[in-house]
């Protein structure tokens, strides 16, 4: 089967009544897609209340892929809201029971750090994220390029397979070692694609400080020719999995939303189970 969604539920305006609360948004945003990344869960673990809100709120075929908290990827070295990093992960858990319950979470995004490259310590480390989440289904994003080396490469992919990890076969400006290659092989029955765009200019981070970094990293928009290439690749690797999910983390100039629904077009699915669109009434 395959699922397509955006990055975060609140950023895309094409899909709200202005009027529209932000706390209400999740509800306008299912009315067009059945799958959202849920990236607020990096920057902190979120309260069961929130969460249990949101299951509610999709319909009963939702899913949900949640971003790991940054103490548990690396990008925070000591976070004093909890006394060990084995309590980090057991908070993590808990926050995940209602997605689990209602079978709405498609997975956990680990998406590691551009320092986190291939060594014993991080290849020991992975081995301790999968003791840790359990059973948990865990996808891996690589943004250090050692990953993908031609001596590394096919160890790490055996190494997620291992663990029943998901590859994330990210797509990104190519421009050496600030970015990772786009690797779709399959590692088990799910195939994850994120797409972040083409930008070449704006993926270095500015010296300039000044610069809303973010505005411009992920200001890209796929042409139709791009976007076929992926539904083309999509149908070849859909006979290899049981799911293909896709999310568009193009968003800086709010393309994303458009992006996905022209793949969506382009791959002929008609999603059953959305909710009522309110933009529909008006």
């Amino acid at each position: 089967m395959i699922h397509i969604g955006l990055s975060s539920f609140g950023d895309h305006p094409q899909l709200y009544l202005p009027e529209t609360k932000p706390s209400e948004r999740l509800a306008d945003y299912a009315s067009h897609y059945l799958l959202v990344e849920i990236d607020s869960t990096y920057y902190a673990i979120p309260r069961l209340t929130q969460i249990e809100k949101w299951v509610k709120t999709t319909p009963e075929n939702f899913k949900f892929i949640v971003k790991a908290y940054r103490g548990m990827t690396g990008h925070v070295k000591d976070d004093e809201r909890y006394a060990s990093k084995s309590e980090m992960f057991q908070a993590f858990r808990e926050a995940l029971s209602p997605y689990i319950e209602h079978k709405k979470l498609a997975f956990v995004l680990f998406q590691f750090p551009p320092w986190f490259d291939y060594r014993k310590d991080h290849l020991l480390y992975l081995k301790y994220v999968r003791q840790e989440m359990k059973e948990i289904p865990v996808a891996i994003e690589f943004r250090n390029r050692t990953w993908y080396d031609e001596k590394v490469k096919r160890e790490m992919l055996q190494l997620l397979r291992e663990l029943a990890f998901i590859h994330t076969a990210a797509d990104e400006p190519q421009i050496g070692d600030g970015s990772v290659p786009f690797v779709s092989d399959v590692v088990n029955e799910t195939l994850f694609i994120r797409l972040h765009g083409r930008n070449r200019a704006g993926w270095y981070r500015p010296k300039d400080r000044e610069t809303n970094w973010r505005e411009v990293r992920y200001l890209y928009r796929y042409n139709t020719e791009e976007l076929t290439a992926f539904k083309d690749l999509i149908l070849t690797k859909q006979a290899e999995v049981k799911n293909v999910y896709v999310i568009f983390n193009n968003n800086s100039g709010k393309d994303a939303n458009d992006n996905a629904a022209e793949l969506k077009r382009l791959l002929n699915i008609k999603e059953e189970g959305l909710l009522p669109s309110q933009l529909s009434l008006f």
